[in-house]
């Protein structure tokens, strides 16, 4: 792989790879990681490693001055890097972009019907000259205009300027995401549709004297901004749409042009530099960097590796769509989060490939045809949110609305456009990215509001089960393809009215002081039950949980009515004395009372085993009726109650909120943010032990007796029996409704 461009033959056998460089000891891990992620993995890292420590990359990409990469060596005619003659091809001759600077006056009246008192970009770009941004798309911190770009605004440590990016560790100077996210220029996206909306020059000028400043203080390959292949592909993305945007603006001068397409250029080679490490990760990182080495080939054919880059990232976005997203949709990194990103980078490409007319396979429009419908099958009706299951590191990268971060509506309906040309919404502000990247005619297409059913996707491992109003999702893969991102099998999030009741509890920062360093990723933090103290998986480095273990879910089975519905599941944890337990769970729903959830779990050899159950839910009051757990809970307006218990011998449990000594009691929906949540913890002790717990309507009344289960609401009763697993709904006077069996 050369350094001004790649193939994809090159890379035609790569291996997997984790994303930070932290060493794995143990002879188990050791044999778990050749067994997990492969030989090849094993050889790569090595090899990578001692690249790193010999200076390979510093000789590869050389830390030199600007003056060092002038124009007109990066360009195949060097009389186009004259700037007046370039600033001219850029506007009159340069491939198409999603938008064209004629069409702002048109478009500027209709982007502000998008616009509330609450929620406006042009405010928002007041703020940035002001020298406050937005952190993780939610932190709005004072960072200075031009910001400090090594210092990390939150915490204050400074990443080294002067070093060479391969001499940098990642997790050397605190969390080096707080350092990175200012370099993703993120906000140029927020200045450009200020300018377009309000057509106000300094909204141009303001993009600029950043550039300026950014190039100013970050030389090439020297600093911690040129570390990661991905930040630049997101800074490259922002550059390009920046470009675009104000290329019609008087203070877009032919310097300013010529300097930035210098810039660009010179991060395509860094990306190319190292690409093969970012397909070793397969993860969104490779996606990314494919394509970001795709947008460069294809808007700046006169760079001289131009035809290189897009060949490459072509190869690789189509190959890595069939590898990483999976038949059902879901997506290899088992996060929400994490599956939105990888859905922007394609919508970004393929819609581009579409204008530039180099369209992308119908087999991969279709693989993003299904990813888009797997997200849209595990949203909230009423907050367009998902839960935040797996790693949540703030990313979002086209923050071209005015929608909360946690609203996944816009990329569900961008994806659903790209791929099948109709709306899954009715009209809102998360239209507005269908105006920035396929124009207004975007709005006129049909809106088909398919009501979301239950919806199995095996391959992913994830269960979702609906009822009016409510709706649960359950995580427990048969086996995992790729690493699992948190220990958090059978974990169960539930929402109702739009409230998110029983919660995941997200994961605050990837570097950070004990006790929050990754803690949130733990099983004791889950929906679930922690055996024996330990989790569920063996924690072998930051990233990385070993062994893979699989669990074996059941189908969703319903009555005809759909008033009784049955969910079960189950996998063998670790435990104390090395014998393995089996965790059974059965997630019910009574038509008329609620969710009923209930854990079994069962030693081998009568070893007895200390099992504790865990809840995360929002901010409740505590009640206690003849020793069990009671709590209040409110959503949108409908009182529901959650209460918990064990069918045999003693319990404890406590309740803890915002605990000030450690992250139980606490949830963070943002990256680098958290906030106060209720901890319910139930531990019982047993070579068997058998949890139930009832979330549902607060005029619910439990009552259990023997291994029976009775809830009574009005004149529905429902009863649910361990031995025999059997769920009964019936009606006062014992007359049969449903009955359905659970085990």
């Amino acid at each position: 792989m050369g350094g001004h461009g790649v193939t994809g033959e090159v890379h035609s056998k790569r291996v997997r790879m984790l994303p930070d460089s932290s060493c794995v000891t143990g002879v188990k891990s050791a044999l778990d990681m050749v067994r997990y992620l492969g030989l090849r993995w094993v050889v790569f890292r090595t090899i990578h490693t001692l690249k790193l420590r010999s200076g390979f990359f510093e000789r590869r990409c050389p830390a030199r001055p600007w003056s060092d990469y002038p124009l007109r060596k990066l360009i195949s005619d060097p009389t186009l890097a004259e700037p007046e003659r370039y600033l001219n091809h850029r506007r009159n001759t340069a491939p198409f972009f999603f938008f064209r600077p004629s069409d702002r006056t048109e478009l500027g009246q209709l982007l502000r019907q998008f616009d509330g008192p609450e929620s406006d970009p042009v405010r928002d770009a007041e703020r940035i000259e002001q020298g406050e941004f937005t952190l993780f798309a939610h932190a709005r911190v004072k960072c200075g205009f031009p910001p400090s770009w090594h210092r990390n605004p939150l915490a204050g440590q400074r990443a080294p300027a002067e070093a060479h990016w391969s001499r940098i560790g990642h997790f050397a100077h605190g969390d080096i995401k707080c350092v990175w996210e200012l370099g993703r220029f993120s906000f140029a996206y927020t200045l450009a549709r200020a300018y377009w909306r309000a057509g106000d020059e300094k909204w141009a000028e303001s993009f600029w004297r950043l550039v300026e400043d950014w190039r100013e203080h970050n030389p090439p390959n020297r600093g911690p901004h040129w570390m990661c292949g991905q930040e630049i592909t997101f800074r490259v993305m922002a550059w390009c749409f920046g470009l675009y945007a104000f290329l019609d603006a008087a203070t877009t001068t032919p310097e300013r042009v010529a300097a930035l397409a210098q810039m660009l250029a010179v991060s395509g080679n860094r990306i190319a530099a190292n690409f093969d490490y970012a397909l070793s990760q397969a993860s969104n990182h490779s996606i990314s960097e494919a394509v970001g080495l795709w947008t460069l080939g294809v808007l700046f054919p006169e760079f001289h590796a131009s035809a290189q880059w897009e060949q490459c990232g072509r190869y690789w976005l189509e190959r890595l769509g069939r590898e990483l997203i999976y038949d059902d949709g879901g997506f290899c990194q088992h996060s929400a989060n994490y599956h939105r990103l990888m859905l922007h980078d394609y919508i970004w490409a393929l819609r581009l490939a579409e204008i530039v007319g180099r369209p992308f396979s119908v087999g991969l429009k279709e693989r993003v045809r299904r990813a888009t419908d797997f997200l849209w099958s595990i949203q909230d009706d009423v907050s367009g949110g998902t839960p935040c299951y797996g790693a949540n590191d703030g990313a979002l990268v086209l923050p071209l609305d005015n929608c909360d971060y946690r609203d996944f509506r816009p990329v569900a309906q961008m994806g659903r456009f790209l791929t099948a040309g109709e709306r899954a919404f009715e009209p809102g502000p998360w239209d507005e990215g269908l105006v920035w990247l396929f124009g207004p005619t975007a709005l006129s297409a049909p809106i088909v509001t398919n009501k979301r059913a239950d919806c199995e996707s095996a391959e992913s491992g994830v269960y979702t089960m609906r009822a009016p109003n409510t709706f649960v999702v359950v995580h427990c893969p048969r086996r995992f393809r790729h690493r699992p991102s948190h220990a958090d099998l059978l974990h169960v999030d539930l929402w109702w009215n739009g409230v998110n009741v029983a919660i995941d509890p997200g994961t605050f920062s990837y570097n950070t002081p004990a006790p929050w360093d990754g803690a949130l990723a733990d099983t004791r933090f889950h929906n679930t039950v922690t055996v024996d103290g330990k989790d569920q998986m063996h924690r072998a480095s930051r990233f990385l949980w070993l062994p893979w273990i699989g669990g074996e879910p059941g189908e969703i089975r319903s009555t005809a009515t759909g008033n009784l519905k049955v969910w079960t599941g189950s996998y063998r944890s670790h435990c104390r004395h090395g014998k393995r337990a089996m965790h059974r769970r059965a997630v019910v729903w009574l038509g008329g009372i609620g969710w009923v959830i209930v854990d079994n779990i069962r030693k081998p050899a009568a070893a007895v085993s200390r099992c504790v159950l865990h809840w995360l839910l929002p901010e409740s009051a505590e009640t206690d009726q003849g020793g069990v757990l009671r709590l209040k809970l409110e959503a949108a307006g409908t009182k529901l109650a959650f209460e918990s218990g064990v069918l045999t011998g003693e319990m404890r449990w406590s309740v803890v909120r915002a605990d000030p000594e450690s992250p139980r009691g606490w949830r963070s929906a943002y990256y680098q943010h958290r906030e106060p949540a209720t901890s319910v913890q139930i531990e019982a002790c047993g070579a068997e032990v058998m949890f139930w717990s009832y979330i549902g309507f607060a005029d619910g009344k439990v009552i259990v007796r023997g291994d029976t289960i009775s809830i009574e609401n009005g004149d529905v009763r429902a009863e649910l029996r361990s031995n025999p697993g059997q769920a009964r709904v019936v009606r006062r006077g014992n007359e049969l409704v449903e009955e359905m069996r659970i085990w």
